[in-house]
């Protein structure tokens, strides 16, 4: 049996649970999954609860995707490249291995008919979500990414850190009250918690005229899950932009994490239906 658990605060939002115990038992094996909420100020001694605890390993959450760092053995490249990590595993002589799985989810949640080498994407907050994004992104080939903010001045450790890691992307940052022309935007990517369940649900984080300006072929691609049709979504198909939504993002995230604990490939399938049965 797999004994795992995610970690982070709040987690009253989170199915996490729900979806890795559907991905297990369809490769046929039994998990228990705990929900373990923790703030930044309890991780210490919840590392060692976890290691101490018999547990296999845990996704992470906000706030404690970056911290999690600190208490790791080693990490694999698109946690390196990210800057996060949302995935731990404990292998039998208790030493954590950090991986990103968000940035497989981001890439693979987008369908395969979107073409975005040599384009521009915008990006709708700047936190450990948004340094996802940009790797998925920068995979895909996109040249330019401008990223909207509430607080520049906080942005600038993500900005700089991406800067440095992808020169041959040209980053700019905006404040989002004052947001410019989205004309050139090619994909329109939400990666901060507004319109979560739970948080901010009955807002977006821009404002409906921003879509004045939005480049008609731009898909809009909101990474928050829950509700699975965010007031960001709703607004974009009423406009008649493509959309994507986080829920597709959350259940490939989870498949590969599943991958990284057990060596095999649980149904995605099952996962979603599960996912969405919860909800």
């Amino acid at each position: 049996m797999y004994k795992l658990g995610i970690i982070g605060y709040p987690l009253g939002h989170s199915i996490s649970a729900v979806i890795q115990k559907a991905g297990l038992e369809s490769i046929g094996e039994e998990v228990q999954y705990d929900v373990l909420e923790t703030t930044a100020e309890d991780l210490v001694d919840r590392i060692k609860y976890l290691k101490t605890n018999g547990y296999n390993g845990f996704n992470v959450t906000i706030p404690l995707k970056v911290p999690v760092s600190m208490f790791l053995n080693d990490i694999d490249d698109y946690a390196n490249i990210a800057g996060c990590v949302n995935t731990v595993k404990i292998t039998e002589n208790k030493e954590l291995m950090g991986y990103n799985t968000d940035i497989y989810g981001f890439k693979k949640a987008i369908p395969a008919d979107i073409s975005l080498n040599g384009k521009t994407a915008g990006i709708l907050g700047t936190g450990g979500a948004a340094r996802a994004a940009v790797v998925g992104l920068a995979e895909k080939g996109v040249k330019n990414i401008d990223f909207y903010t509430r607080n520049i001045i906080n942005s600038h450790q993500t900005v700089n850190y991406v800067r440095a890691k992808f020169p041959n992307i040209e980053f700019n940052v905006y404040q989002i009250q004052n947001m410019r022309s989205l004309a050139d935007t090619d994909i329109l990517v939400n990666a901060t918690p507004i319109g979560m369940k739970g948080y901010i649900a009955d807002q977006m984080a821009l404002e409906p005229k921003d879509f004045e300006t939005l480049n008609p072929n731009a898909p809009v691609y909101d990474i928050v899950y829950n509700p699975t049709k965010t007031v960001l979504l709703k607004e974009a198909e009423k406009r008649g932009f493509k959309t994507i939504g986080g829920l597709d993002m959350l259940i490939y995230q989870a498949e590969r994490a599943i991958e990284i604990w057990t060596g095999k490939t649980p149904d995605a399938k099952l996962m979603k239906i599960a996912a969405l049965e919860s909800l």
